[in-house]
């Protein structure tokens, strides 16, 4: 494992420092949001525009669909540099990262030439329709169906955790095609226009304070056979690909951090003292402190593995199962540390702009989103450590005989 930038990674990072010094303000507070809203979309499209014109938006993309034809590396340098400036929210991180790269897998040209480089420049955004009220965790127990109607399918059923539907333009869908044959050969992957007659979206309202989740409703929706992302009833593969990119992409943290709750321990006083005084807090610093090292190893493995033209494997998963629950906990012990004053969540008179008040009210829904800790605790067993596989009752079960709870 390689620590340090080889003198070309060195050269990339100061070029891109240079540029984010010459587009961006430097970050001064730890203070997030966790959805984008319409009154920060229009910086957020101009954001992602100039990323695109300096060749930053997604730097792996090859020429022909408007990237430079980087490395993995180069990423990583840019977003860990980027992350130190002050720019608008990201909606289009689902569209880039998981979806645009499922239809530019397995799209045809025609598909491909329409709607990459629109994404890329952020004139457009995508969602990713998978999860569903009755499948829980198991992607593949959807049953949104689709029924073919001469070339064209019709869609009925219901998706629910979508973020950003309510706005955005496109979407991928996973739907049943075959209820003759067990789960996971018998889902087909379409592409669709989030404006169809007979899709409606549903904003979730949070406890969080915002609506960044939506149950969207899918009414006799009708889409071409060519829009149709692989094989019928071959949607597992297609969807794989998609969530090995969204649990790498969610794998990381945000929100207040453990150098962010040292620093409030500094500043509150107890009845001892400041808080960081405390013998009990100190040894819950002690593990964050330890969890926080481990996670960056585990990145700097991530890394070295890009660096060296490697592709990550499933250990990608560790970091979201760490990160997210360190999140939730820290964030409840940094509102428990400030006592009554716990309680308000005003930007202006919460530390850190309330970021702490903010992860609190989030981290739940980072625990589910890209995976629930059971389920990627499932893969780490399997995958990384060699463990026997979950038994599976319907594993080999046809769709429609499968048992449903009832």
């Amino acid at each position: 494992m390689d620590f340090n930038d080889s003198p070309d990674e060195a050269a990339y990072r100061a070029e891109v420092r240079t540029w984010l010094d010459a587009n961006a303000a430097r970050r001064k507070d730890t203070a997030w949001t966790d959805e984008e809203d319409s009154s920060s979309m229009a910086a957020s499209k101009a954001w992602q525009a100039k990323k695109a014109a300096a060749g930053y938006a997604q730097i792996t993309w090859p020429k022909a669909w408007g990237g430079p034809g980087g490395t993995p590396i180069q990423q990583v340098i840019f977003n860990q540099e980027e992350a130190n400036y002050d720019t608008p929210p990201n909606p289009f991180q689902i569209g880039l990262g998981m979806c645009v790269p499922t239809v530019m897998t397995f799209a045809d040209d025609a598909t491909k030439q329409r709607f990459v480089t629109p994404a890329l420049k952020g004139e457009e955004i995508w969602c990713q329709l998978f999860s569903e009220p009755a499948g829980g965790s198991d992607v593949a127990a959807a049953r949104t169906r689709a029924v073919k109607d001469g070339d064209e399918w019709v869609i009925n059923g219901q998706k629910v955790w979508t973020t950003g539907a309510q706005f955005s333009d496109f979407g991928i869908v996973l739907v049943r095609t075959n209820v003759e044959t067990p789960k996971h050969k018998g889902l087909t992957m379409f592409w669709l226009d989030m404006k169809s007659p007979g899709v409606e979206v549903k904003p979730i309202h949070q406890m969080s304070g915002g609506s960044g989740f939506n149950e969207v409703y899918f009414t006799d929706v009708r889409v071409k056979d060519s829009q149709r992302l692989g094989a019928v009833d071959d949607g597992w593969k297609v969807a794989l690909v998609t969530l090995m990119n969204e649990r790498l992409a969610v794998g990381g943290s945000t929100g207040a951090q453990y150098g962010d709750i040292l620093k409030l321990a500094r500043e509150v006083m107890g009845a001892a003292g400041p808080a960081l005084k405390d013998d009990g807090f100190r040894e819950k610093l002690a593990e964050w402190f330890v969890q926080t090292e481990g996670l960056k190893l585990t990145r700097f493995r991530t890394m070295t593995a890009l660096s060296r033209g490697q592709t990550p494997g499933p250990e990608s998963s560790i970091g979201k199962v760490i990160a997210a629950k360190q999140m939730q906990d820290l964030a409840n012990e940094a509102v428990e540390m400030e006592d009554q004053y716990g309680i308000l969540w005003d930007e202006g008179a919460s530390p850190l702009k309330a970021a702490f008040q903010n992860s609190l009210m989030f981290a739940p829904g980072l625990r589910i989103a890209g995976g629930t800790d059971e389920i990627l605790k499932n893969i780490i067993a399997e995958r990384v450590l060699g463990l026997p596989g979950d038994i599976r009752v319907d594993k080999d079960v046809a769709f429609k005989d499968a048992p449903t709870g009832r």
